[in-house]
């Protein structure tokens, strides 16, 4: 199965090559790549493997789940004629977790962190007088070094538990760009909800007299504006767009609005022309969506009005894939049939998406609670590789209206002393802090689940809810979701909600993990934190979860666990091949039972 749809959906180019397909492959188990010189296109590798697809997933055509450190990738290509005169951009979507990459037996680069992509200009490396190149990546994932952000993946050769198969080398697009000398290097779009402006920052490679940035805004293909801007210095542009038409808000009548929500996915669309004497040095087109989020007195709001959130904890596997998608149709069916649930969008538990998946939740309407993976251990080396990566994924994704939240920390998974820790008390803060700094208009919510320090969003975990048969839990249940004190106390999962000194400041309350109802899997080794024999007895027990949390005057969304099943993790509302357990409209119907005035609940 080829993956070949366009991988960068927000900064979109016309030209482009697609590198994914067939490579040879072997492993360097004996870590003899370098030193033998596995580049020079005389080494022959022993395999071939299906990219992007890692070495563990049946679509790689390896499916091998021991494990192997170090793997090493070549193939070669050919370039249009067309592209003599451009300059060379090679882009990997993500690769697990550090690589070097050579272009025609050369080192062109390297990179480390899993989670988001990268980019080399390998121009000076492509040797001119061949007319086929050879690229080859020589890949390191220590299954044991515990200080690099791994998320759920399983540092042993089979999953147990909550930890899932591993994910080694490349797993997203690999591919080519011809780019102009001159050309845009980022855009940065931040929509100004109340103001009805778009704040611009552009960077440029380089800078040329005369130059100009023309943009152009439409909205469902009528004109909005277009601008034309002189550029003066190739290091920071800064504009604010004004929005013509009607203001931007919310209103009963989704169909007449220009904000974005799930009801209402609207988005514009923006293109970036480089210009100057000498012609067009560069073309971009892209898109925004004009939303707002932001808390007050206890409350979620979204465009300015009280917003239930109803998410899913969604951790992004697949039977066939692993953490890539077998197809980006399983990124439309995933957010579909949670919305056709009654979802309005999804925790990415332990894993940075790929773009396509946030492309669909901007296009189909869905919110996203974005994290990146956690290492475990606190030492000096996993928080600069933590904080790095942190850097690369916010930079990424910033332009996604559908990203309305970044999650830095999950259970207290890499600071297990935060309890009485003042260091990784103060790390947290750091990540809170440094995400304000570089996102002010989204929510941080920091430490999701207990021991949390500052944080926008009060996030507790619960799975104490038991059966029909565990009267004593449900009798617990109830007075978690209708006694503040109880619900703030540390009974529900052993941890204090928040880490001392810190205390509840008003925050909104959710419950951004619970059910985790194990049921129709039969599988030996099979779990989920309660279970249900019958489908009346799991709806049973779903619709007493969902009831409580709703009719509860303190909380003010939920997430539940989880979308599907995951190998051994079976408490999903999907079985891990996406079929759903039950007809989706009944758990639409619990998950609608309420209407939610937040603005008149009390706090």
């Amino acid at each position: 199965m080829l993956r070949t749809e366009y991988p960068r959906p927000q900064f979109v180019r016309k030209e482009w090559q697609c590198l994914n397909g067939t490579w040879n492959f072997d492993f360097d188990d004996s870590r003899e790549a370098e030193s033998c010189h596995w580049e020079k296109n005389s080494h022959s590798l022993s395999g071939q493997i299906e990219v992007p697809f890692c070495f563990e997933s049946e679509l790689s055509g390896i499916k091998d789940t021991s494990i192997h450190n170090r793997c090493f990738y070549k193939r070669t290509f050919t370039l249009p004629k067309e592209w003599e005169d451009k300059n060379i951009l090679l882009h990997f979507g993500a690769v697990d977790y550090r690589c070097k990459v050579y272009i025609d037996e050369k080192l062109c680069g390297g990179h480390e962190g899993g989670s988001a992509g990268f980019s080399f200009d390998i121009t000076h490396c492509l040797q001119k007088s061949l007319t086929s190149h050879s690229i080859a990546v020589a890949v390191e994932d220590p299954a044991s070094d515990e200080t690099i952000p791994r998320g759920k993946q399983f540092w042993e050769k089979k999953s147990a538990g909550i930890w899932y198969t591993r994910t080694s080398g490349i797993w997203q697009t690999v591919w080519l760009e011809p780019v102009n000398p001159v050309n845009i290097t980022r855009i940065k779009m931040t929509p100004d909800f109340d103001c009805d402006t778009l704040d611009l920052e552009c960077t440029f490679s380089s800078l040329v007299p005369d130059m100009a940035l023309e943009v152009s805004v439409t909205f469902n293909k009528e004109l909005i504006c277009r601008d034309s801007y002189s550029i003066t210095s190739n290091t920071v542009f800064k504009r604010s767009i004004h929005l013509a038409g009607d203001k931007i808000f919310n209103t009963n009548n989704h169909s007449a609005s220009r904000s974005w929500s799930p009801e209402n996915p609207a988005l514009y669309d923006i293109t970036f022309s480089l210009k100057s004497p000498k012609g067009v040095h560069d073309y971009v087109e892209s898109y925004f969506g004009m939303r707002k989020i932001h808390v007050e007195n206890g409350i979620v709001y979204l465009n300015n009005h009280p917003y239930y959130l109803k998410l899913v904890l969604d951790q992004g596997y697949w039977p066939e894939g692993i953490l890539t998608a077998p197809e980006d149709e399983a990124f439309q069916y995933d957010i579909n049939i949670m919305k056709e649930m009654g979802f309005n969008g999804c925790r990415k538990h332990q894993k940075t998406e790929d773009p396509r998946f946030l492309y669909w939740a901007d296009r189909l309407g869905y919110v996203v609670w974005e994290e990146v993976p956690a290492a475990c251990l606190f030492t000096d080396n996993a928080v600069m590789r933590y904080i790095r990566e942190w850097m690369e994924v916010v930079e990424r994704d910033y332009n996604h209206p559908s990203v309305i939240a970044w999650v830095p920390f999950n259970e207290s998974w890499a600071v297990p002393d935060i309890g009485r820790n003042p260091l990784q008390q103060d790390y947290t803060l750091s990540l809170y802090h440094m995400l304000k700094a570089l996102d002010p208009a989204r929510l941080v919510v920091n430490n999701d689940g207990w021991e949390q320090t500052r944080t926008d969003i009060c996030a507790i975990h619960n799975y104490a809810h038991g059966t029909g048969k565990e009267p004593d839990k449900q009798a617990f249940f109830k007075r978690f979701t209708t006694d503040l004190d109880v619900l703030l106390s540390p009974y529900s999962a052993g941890r204090n909600i928040f880490a001392p000194p810190y205390k509840y400041q008003g925050q909104p309350i959710l419950i951004t993990e619970c059910g985790g109802i194990h049921y129709n899997n039969s599988e030996k080794g099979s779990w989920g934190y309660t279970s249900a024999g019958s489908e009346e007895e799991f709806l049973d027990q779903y619709r007493f979860v969902i009831d409580n949390i709703q009719q509860s005057d303190y909380i003010y969304g939920f997430c539940y666990t989880q979308l599907s099943d995951v190998e051994q993790e079976t408490n999903g509302l999907l079985t891990y091949q996406r079929i759903p357990k039950c007809a989706p409209e009944k758990i639409r119907e619990i998950n609608s039972r309420y209407r939610h005035n937040i603005a008149i609940f009390p706090h």
